[in-house]
């Protein structure tokens, strides 16, 4: 059943739930965080209304910087900011930045441990027609293995908004991964966020379950109805949406394995580097169970609708059910 503690949107399950982008979420905070702290500044790479960095634009032009299509003088021009005491927001699509510029927000941003925040848009095979050469499904793999970078990948508007507004109080860089299609609203304002912390969605912290299914991103409502779907079959499910990456909630991990003895991570991206591996990393370490894992299977991308794609790809609720049943047989 629904953590009634996490305070989610009592119309979760409803046919019509609300359905709004993500990235709305990062303009939203952005423009938050803006009108709190005038440290904060906005960079961005030609792409200011579709990563929804316009309406930082609009309320603060002098705080704003258009480097045009240029991503790693993006990453460059922000980390001396950021070394000149400012807190830079940097935003472009998620093939560009971190895509593009991954050496520079490497060496001139992480190395130096500069607070950078990079918000990269349009992440996943969700990005449809736009083809494999703009999906971004390395993304997360490539941001977190670089040392001190933060890496965020928020579930909704809402957690979205929460995160670029938290990622100011880190002081370290932090990647933000934010998607193009409109998703259902999962959460509410009274939903706790707090970076590094995963949440338990579905399922009670001490019940023990038939399986633990963990994702991230626009791909946790889906995996939601599984874990609901799953129920109504009376296979007990345990949900958890981990929306920071890393540093992983390692307490929250090691508990779904323990109470659960089996889990499937689902995620828009990758199965190597991605959310699988960095759970899989601490279930090796900590307390072994078998996992399956939900997310591209090595390979690119192609042009087709969102839901085309995500289905062509293995990632939709059919794909994610048949996982849990098959990891629930794998149990010792």
């Amino acid at each position: 059943m629904i953590n009634q503690s996490q305070k989610l949107n009592p119309k979760l399950f409803d046919k019509k739930v609300d359905e709004v982008p993500i990235r709305k979420g990062f303009g939203q905070g952005l423009l938050e965080i803006g009108e709190k702290n005038p440290k904060v500044v906005g960079l961005c790479a030609d792409l200011t209304e579709s990563t929804q960095m316009h309406l930082f634009r609009n309320k603060f032009p002098n705080r704003f910087v258009e480097i045009g299509v240029a991503e790693q003088n993006l990453a460059g021009v922000a980390s001396g900011m950021s070394a000149m005491g400012k807190i830079p927001y940097i935003s472009s699509y998620a093939m560009f930045s971190p895509g593009r510029n991954w050496e520079q927000i490497r060496t001139t941003i992480c190395y130096n441990d500069r607070q950078v925040i990079i918000a990269g848009s349009h992440a996943g095979v969700s990005v449809g027609p736009d083809g494999g050469t703009h999906q971004a499904i390395e993304d997360i793999a490539i941001t977190r293995v670089i040392p001190n970078m933060i890496v965020i990948s928020p579930c909704d508007h809402i957690e979205a908004r929460k995160a670029t507004i938290a990622a100011a109080e880190t002081g370290k860089p932090t990647y933000i991964r934010l998607a193009r299609e409109k998703t259902p609203v999962i959460t509410t304002n009274e939903t706790p966020f707090v970076i590094g912390k995963a949440q338990l969605f579905y399922g009670e912290q001490s019940d023990r379950a038939d399986v633990g299914i963990a994702a991230t991103g626009a791909l946790v409502y889906k995996a939601l109805k599984v874990a609901e779907q799953l129920s109504k079959e009376n296979i007990k499910a345990k949900f958890l949406n981990i929306s920071t990456i890393k540093p992983i909630d390692i307490e929250q991990v090691v508990s779904l394995a323990k109470t659960c003895g089996a889990i499937v991570t689902v995620e828009e991206h990758q199965i190597h580097g991605g959310l699988g591996s960095a759970v899989s990393e601490v279930v090796t370490q900590n307390f072994p169970v078998p996992i399956e894992f939900i997310g591209v299977q090595d390979k690119f991308g192609q042009s087709g609708t969102p839901d085309e794609l995500l289905e062509h790809y293995g990632m939709g609720e059919s794909h994610i059910f048949a996982a849990a049943k098959k990891v629930i047989g794998r149990k010792s």
